[in-house]
């Protein structure tokens, strides 16, 4: 990878990879593994003062708003972990800290249906958690982030919904990406009635929502908190919405590199479902994390007429279904490129390109 901005250094991370069944409503176990996290995103969720953040009650109201399917299931979520207004406001995601990720992302749906992607971030961020939860009658499996956030996932119906950055720097109002993904998941049973949804929700930064289900109709829409969402003419996404509009990010993660990659790999008529995870588990869509702070940390593989959700690495692999209850923990120590956070304290520290880690 290129030059790191902000001093670094190579150490073993242990990533605590986990299933966690969180049963049919929210309850000990989601709070148990919110708790775990919760000191480092009150950090991150406080890092420019609790003013910066709305009140509890423009928060609830931004949730029972624009997904009021989910409203139940968020202040049961608030009352498990014990009801504090800080962990509500959180807890909704609306307009937390701006946060930007990488990430690869493909789908194609002969001969069956796939959505595969990398997950591309400092591996001491990720929270490593596959979240299952069965909650207002309906499954899902997926990539937990910010409590009950997703950043990948599939239902009990098969749609599978994943997530890149969307390479621009606008914030504004509305939610974090990965509540966006739990609601469509919890909601929507096809791609059109993800679409459908998805326009309409108010977005903090700019993504690219990737959405397969059961009958392979593929969509990769590109969201944005400044202008209408875009449907792109691509079944793949890297970190750009068309032209590169923030060239320092794209530069650094190989935006550029990896968009062309994809391409030629999703038009190429033979292309296995085999030979497509393969790819995403080799350069230049494979990021080694002893080679980049931003390295990959996991490789996601979702099939949607199975329910089947693979975590994949170059040595190793762990299958999990929508459809069990199964739990379990597959931890992984790997060397690592870290890079010094003392540097990255306040947003008027971070280089630019990483002002938003949290």
């Amino acid at each position: 990878m290129g030059h790191e901005p902000f001093p670094v250094h190579v150490a073993d991370v242990t990533l605590p990879f986990r299933c966690v069944d969180a049963g049919t409503a929210p309850g000990p176990a989601a709070a148990e593994q919110f708790y775990l996290a919760w000191p480092s995103y009150r950090r991150w969720f406080l890092h420019d003062g609790e003013e910066g953040r709305p009140s509890y009650a423009d928060s609830r109201d931004a949730v029972r708003t624009w997904m009021p399917e989910i409203f139940d299931d968020y202040l049961a979520f608030v009352d498990a972990v014990g009801g504090g207004d800080l962990e509500a406001r959180f807890l909704s995601h609306w307009c937390p800290p701006p946060l930007v990720t990488a990430c690869s992302i493909a789908m194609v749906e002969d001969p069956v249906p796939i959505l595969v992607r990398n997950y591309d971030y400092p591996p001491s961020l990720c929270d490593a958690l596959a979240l299952r939860t069965h909650w207002s009658g309906r499954s899902v499996i997926g990539m937990a982030d910010c409590g009950w956030g997703l950043m990948d996932g599939i239902n009990d119906a098969g749609l599978s919904v994943a997530i890149s950055f969307g390479g621009r720097r606008q914030v504004g109002h509305g939610f974090g990406i990965g509540l966006v993904v739990r609601y469509l998941l919890q909601v929507a049973t096809t791609t059109a009635e993800a679409v459908e949804l998805a326009v309409d929700l108010p977005v903090q930064m700019s993504y690219n929502l990737a959405v397969i289900d059961a009958h392979g109709d593929r969509r990769v829409l590109h969201l944005a908190p400044d202008r209408p969402a875009r449907s792109s003419p691509f079944a793949f996404a890297a970190n750009r919405q068309g032209e590169t509009e923030w060239a320092r990010h794209a530069e650094y993660c190989h935006t550029v590199e990896r968009e062309e990659y994809l391409a030629s790999m999703v038009s190429f008529p033979l292309m296995s479902t085999h030979d497509l995870v393969s790819a995403f588990l080799r350069p230049p869509l494979y990021r080694p994390l002893i080679e980049s702070t931003w390295g990959t940390v996991y490789t996601a593989a979702y099939e949607p007429a199975d329910g089947t959700m693979t975590l994949l690495w170059p040595d190793d692999h762990w299958a999990m279904s929508v459809h069990g209850t199964d739990s379990g923990s597959r931890p992984r120590t790997v060397p690592a490129l870290l890079p010094d956070l003392s540097a990255l304290v306040t947003p008027a520290h971070r280089p630019e390109g990483h002002q938003f880690l949290r």
